[in-house]
């Protein structure tokens, strides 16, 4: 005896509601899986160079360290604008270099920080970017109305760090850091619903790849900036 609904008696409406679900899930993992990689290849990278006092004089200790510091954003700009135009072979190639290069950047990370305290703060922001990427992804309010809320909030965060570069102000980097990790969090769930309606837009294979390459870079940012702000919070340094 069969168990379970008769397939034959399927509404049409219900076998495309569990296609588009099918596609969804599918498209949703490939950007996760894009993610992850990027974010262990950064992290490779990363001790890597902690590990090699050549690289890190040849990096941190010459004029190439304003382009290891400045290439990635310049790399996330110019896949925002031209992705459109790109080949998805061009946009993941870009992608993965932009990793490698913010692998570089945070070599310092592994130079200043203890291993207990880098793998602790990972997972810990591992399981809140985790629960927050499922609200982002389950909840049924939306989260459009926050977008702009906390845009104007990465600014403001982004002028508090120039003006405390003068003023080295630990209480006041402890506020950015504290307020770093909040903007984050938010924008981790804000970011999966985006990523998760762009789903329905996709058109064709190659369409969906290069917007899944913008999903996975949206959620790595979100990821790795939580990461970084916790570390300023939680982490203990060497010394």
């Amino acid at each position: 005896m069969a168990i379970g609904p008769d397939r034959r008696f399927l509404s049409k409406s219900q076998a495309d509601a569990a296609m588009v679900d099918t596609g969804l899930r599918s498209y949703m993992l490939r950007v996760y899986n894009y993610m992850s990689v990027a974010l262990a290849l950064s992290g490779a990278v990363a001790f890597y160079v902690s590990t090699s006092l050549t690289l890190q004089q040849a990096i941190f200790g010459s004029p190439l360290k304003w382009v290891v510091f400045l290439a990635p954003i310049g790399l996330v700009f110019f896949l925002s604008a031209r992705i459109r135009k790109m080949s998805a072979t061009a946009a993941q190639t870009t992608f993965w270099i932009f990793a490698a290069l913010m692998g570089m950047s945070l070599a310092s990370i592994f130079i200043v920080y203890t291993p207990e305290s880098i793998t602790r703060v990972f997972f810990i922001t591992a399981g809140a970017f985790a629960g927050l990427s499922l609200v982002g992804y389950t909840t049924k309010k939306d989260l459009s109305g926050m977008g702009t809320f906390l845009f104007m909030g990465v600014i403001g965060l982004f002028i508090a760090m120039v003006v405390n570069i003068f003023l080295g102000s630990s209480i006041l980097q402890l506020g950015i850091s504290v307020i770093g990790v909040l903007i984050f969090a938010g924008l981790t769930a804000y970011d999966t619903q985006q990523i998760k309606l762009m789903c329905f837009e996709a058109d064709g294979q190659e369409v969906a790849t290069k917007k899944a390459i913008m999903g996975a870079l949206r959620l790595y940012l979100d990821f790795l900036n939580m990461f970084i702000f916790l570390m300023q919070i939680l982490g203990a340094n060497r010394s």
